[in-house]
């Protein structure tokens, strides 16, 4: 005899009401945007957004501009800023994207009917969002919503790291962390170049200014470094064993069937390994994105 899990993944497939598509989440069609009001969640994002241009400051105006060799400062400059402009691009797109939201509401008695379930088939109802609870699904209560593939809720991104936007979250850690590594590394070189010869000669701030901003950028680079390359490394660990973090502090014993090592990160960041597995602007559509836009302009619901 089956399962409940195995006969509501039988009914996902039978009953195609119950899969999220492309405006799961979205109450308004095609003219809205996946966007959560959370005050914590949105003091970190701008947090990090600070952290980050802070960042580019020190390392542009007081390390590489005024730097003698025309060509370090050349190659420095445009491998840390791509880098910096591609992390900050993934996490807009990780905060920005609905993480698999399931259709809120969707558990009414008319909409019951309408699947025309039949005798012994189990499905969930989430008693906070009143939602077809899927299998893999948990709910989050900063979000309100029941979120399929929920690995965890990130105030650094102010949005739920789910099955459709983990691939942008984890090339946000990996990009954090190396231009952390990056900056750590020309704030070595600076310092030893600076003792060296007057600090005059190597920065146009003063010499107490420039320790500052430095000694600033180094603490926050090895905070940011640690942090996102743990981060990185548990997220990789979890694509690969198909195991969301919710599931294994609950130690949920799987039920469905597990996509193993590359399987799983093909999943994940979509199609065979290349290069657009790096690429955070993969799928994005300007002309939908300004469609989103002049949708908020005229009124349509923005947040979840």
């Amino acid at each position: 005899m089956q399962s409940s899990n195995h006969r509501l993944r039988d009914m996902e497939q039978h009953h195609p009401l119950l899969s999220a598509g492309p405006h799961a989440g979205h109450t308004v069609g095609n003219r809205t945007l996946w966007f959560i009001q959370d005050s914590c969640g949105m003091v970190c994002a701008t947090m990090t957004w600070f952290l980050v241009l802070y960042a580019e400051f020190v390392v542009n105006f007081v390390m590489l501009l005024p730097a003698k060799n025309f060509w370090y400062s050349l190659l420095n400059g445009a491998t840390f800023n791509s880098l910096a402009v591609l992390a900050l691009a993934s996490h807009l797109r990780t905060m920005l994207t609905d993480p698999g939201a399931v259709p809120k509401g969707n558990a009414t008695k008319e909409y019951m009917e309408s699947l025309q379930l039949k005798p012994g088939e189990v499905i969930y109802k989430c008693p906070k969002c009143c939602s077809i609870k899927p299998e893999r699904a948990h709910h989050c209560s900063i979000c309100k919503r029941c979120i399929r593939k929920m690995d965890h809720h990130c105030p650094w991104v102010n949005n739920c790291v789910g099955e459709k936007n983990q691939r942008f979250f984890v090339l946000f850690t990996m990009y954090i962390a190396l231009i952390s590594a990056h900056a750590l590394g020309l704030s070595g070189m600076h310092f030893f170049t600076c003792i060296k010869v007057q600090w005059n000669e190597c920065s146009d701030f003063s010499p107490g200014v420039s320790v500052l901003l430095l000694i600033f950028l180094c603490l926050e680079a090895i905070l940011f470094l640690t942090f996102t390359a743990v981060m990185f490394g548990t997220q990789i660990h979890s694509i690969c064993n198909d195991e969301t973090e919710i599931e294994r502090l609950k130690n949920e014993k799987p039920t469905w069937e597990r996509r193993m090592r590359w399987d799983g990160m093909k999943t994940v960041f979509g199609g065979p390994p290349s290069l657009l597995w790096c690429n955070p602007f993969t799928g994005l559509r300007l002309r939908r994105l300004l469609l989103l836009t002049q949708g908020r302009r005229g009124g349509s619901e923005f947040s979840v």
